[in-house]
C-alpha cells in the first residue's frame, strides 16, 4: 500500500499507476447479500441450479457488485493522510467487458489520471481496472472521481 502524507504528494504521481490490490474471491454469499441489499434477484446471479443452464454456465456477480468493490479495493492500494473526508464524487465512465463468475478472484489496478484543486477540495480522477485472475479481459473498467476535503 502506498501512503501519501497529504494531497500535495499526489501531484507528483499524477499520470501513474498507484498500485494493485490483493485478490478477493467473489462468493455466492456475496452475490446473495448484494441481491438482498439492492432487490436485484435475477436468476443468473442468485439461482445456481438455473444459472448452470444459462448463458454463463454458472452464477455471475452483478456488474454493480463488482463496481461497488472499487472503494474497498482502492483503499487497499493507497491512502491519503491529513484529509478530513474522502467522498465518492462520481463516475465518468463504466463498462463491464467480461462476466465475473462465482468463485472468481478479482483485484483492482488504480491509475491516478488527474489531481486538481476545486472550490470543494482536491479532486482526483482515477482509472480503475478490475481484473479476474487467469483471464485477459477485465470484468470492470471505470473512471472514478473522488473528492478529498482537507
Amino acid at each position: 500500500m502506498r501512503v501519501f502524507q497529504n494531497v500535495e504528494e499526489l501531484l507528483d504521481v499524477s499520470g501513474t499507476i498507484l498500485g494493485v490490490s490483493p485478490w478477493h474471491e467473489i462468493t455466492q454469499e456475496h452475490i446473495n447479500q448484494f441481491a438482498a441489499a439492492t432487490g436485484d434477484h435475477q436468476w443468473i446471479h442468485t439461482d445456481p441450479q438455473k444459472a448452470v443452464t444459462g448463458p454463463f454456465g454458472q452464477p455471475i456477480a452483478h456488474g454493480f457488485l463488482t463496481l461497488s468493490m472499487i472503494s474497498m479495493l482502492a483503499w487497499e492500494v493507497y491512502s491519503v493522510q491529513n484529509v478530513s473526508v474522502t467522498i465518492n464524487y462520481g463516475l465518468n465512465r463504466v463498462r463491464f467487458p467480461a462476466p465475473t463468475p462465482v468463485g472468481s478472484l478479482v483485484r483492482a489496478e488504480v491509475e491516478l489520471v488527474d489531481v486538481s484543486q476545486t472550490d470543494k477540495g482536491v479532486q482526483m480522477i482515477q482509472n480503475v481496472t478490475i481484473e479476474r485472475k487467469d483471464e485477459t479481459k477485465p470484468v470492470c473498467v471505470a473512471q472514478t472521481v473522488t473528492l478529498l476535503i482537507p
